[in-house]
This record gives structure tokens, sequence and C-alpha cells, in this order.
């Protein structure tokens, strides 16, 4: 099993900050996922629910503390969980102030059935740490030990970065789930 909010924010920074022609401009990329299917499991500790999808696949959703009636969801209840996650990344000019900011807000618990919908938005500031021309490759560090390190697909870019320079990352996730 997956955990797709892994996935988004890998794959998001992933596919947004590493194939920039120029690091100059603000870069956006959004990532949809949608996924329908039946709730095998619950995990109520850990707040966790595994689906299993129309296709015969597994997913694994974290559900948030905002999600006020997650204690009625049940196995067997047919859900559709729709993901929304956009990255940017911006090259910050030097002596620019880190950022670290997170925004929340939820309308989880306020239908007739479980369900909702849920937003956050968090800005970092990261900085590299490490590049790597040879193999095409690029790491970050930002706060609490934030590390972050990819491919590059278009090794160009290298050229136009060093060590040592900050990029704000922003991300903003909106998750939207409904129980039939």
């Amino acid at each position: 099993m997956k955990r797709v909010t892994t996935i988004l924010s890998a794959t998001g920074l992933l596919v947004l900050a590493l194939s920039m022609p120029s690091w100059a401009q603000v870069r956006q990329q959004t990532q949809t996922i949608n996924l329908s299917g039946t709730v095998e499991s619950i995990d109520r500790n850990q707040r966790v629910v595994h689906i299993k999808t129309d296709d015969g696949k597994f997913e694994t959703i974290d559900v948030p503390q905002s999600a006020k009636r997650f204690d009625e969801l049940k196995v067997g209840d047919k859900v559709s969980v729709t993901y929304n996650n956009t990255v940017t990344a911006r090259l910050k000019p030097p002596g620019e102030a880190p950022v670290g900011t997170e925004k929340t807000g939820s309308t989880m618990g306020q239908q007739a059935r479980p369900g909702g919908a849920t937003t956050v938005q968090e800005t970092i500031t990261a900085t590299v740490s490490a590049i790597d021309k040879s193999a095409s490759s690029i790491s970050f560090v930002g706060p609490n030990g934030w590390k972050y390190s990819r491919r590059v697909v278009d090794p160009t870019m290298l050229d136009k970065i060093k060590v040592g320079d900050q990029v704000d990352f922003s991300w903003n996730t909106d998750l939207t789930v409904s129980v039939q």
C-alpha cells in the first residue's frame, strides 16, 4: 500500500522543481489524483483508512484531525477522494528572509454524511545543499531537518544555481472526501 499524501508531495515537487527551465521565475505545477473505492480497513488510532479502488489496487489515506466524523466511517463504505496538489518554487534573491508558514481550513464533518473538504497551505525556504552534475541531481535542506534530493530532468538547469542558493517551496493541497 502507498500513502497518497507522500506521493503527492514528492511527485509534485519533483515534477515542478526539477524540470524548471529557469529558476528566476516562480513555477507552478498542479497534480490531481481522483480515486474511489470501498473502505477495506480503518486504523482509528493512527487515523488511517485503507481503500480498495475499483481496479483492485489499495490506497492508504491519512485522515486529518479536522475530520470530525471520522468515527462514523465504517468498513464497506463507498468513498470518493480527490487530491489537488499545487507546488510552486522560487529562487530567493540574496538577503531575503526565510519563510515558514502553514495555514489550514476544513469543512469536514459539516455534511449529512461523513466527508467534506480540507486545505493545507505550507511554505518553506530550503537551501541548495549539494549539486551533482555527473548524476544530474540536486539536494535541498530546509527547516526541522527537512531534506529532499532528486534527479534533475534538465541538467542545464544545474548551471543556473549553486550550493547555498535559497528556494521558497509552497504546497497548496486540498482534499475532498465524499461517502456514498
